[in-house]
């Protein structure tokens, strides 16, 4: 499939308008199914101790921490670039048709 001026207008729209966001919102709280989530696919693989049955049963009735994300701010102002610059592309390009 051929990206046509629509798919470049819609696609820099997107990234203009979650630049936006990343540049107004400064954090992000996770829930505690996600924050689980994340810490199952970033965390490290830990020796096994002795007492491994009794730390898994206090992870599991403990309450989970929630993680918060702070996207660094250099982030936003790049999706707001690159999405400017698709959605001036397809303004010059010829209509689909």
């Amino acid at each position: 499939m051929e990206f046509n001026r629509n798919h470049y207008f819609v696609v820099g729209l997107i990234l203009v308008l979650f630049g936006i966001q990343l540049r107004l919102v400064h954090s992000y709280l996770l829930t505690p199914e996600s924050t689980r989530f994340v810490a199952e696919r970033i965390e490290r693989k830990k020796p096994i101790t002795r007492y491994e049955p009794l730390a898994t049963l206090m992870t599991i009735t403990s309450p989970t921490p929630r993680k918060t994300i702070v996207p660094p701010r250099w982030l936003g102002w790049s999706l707001i670039s690159v999405g400017a610059v698709l959605v001036l592309n397809a303004l010059t390009m010829k209509k689909p048709g």
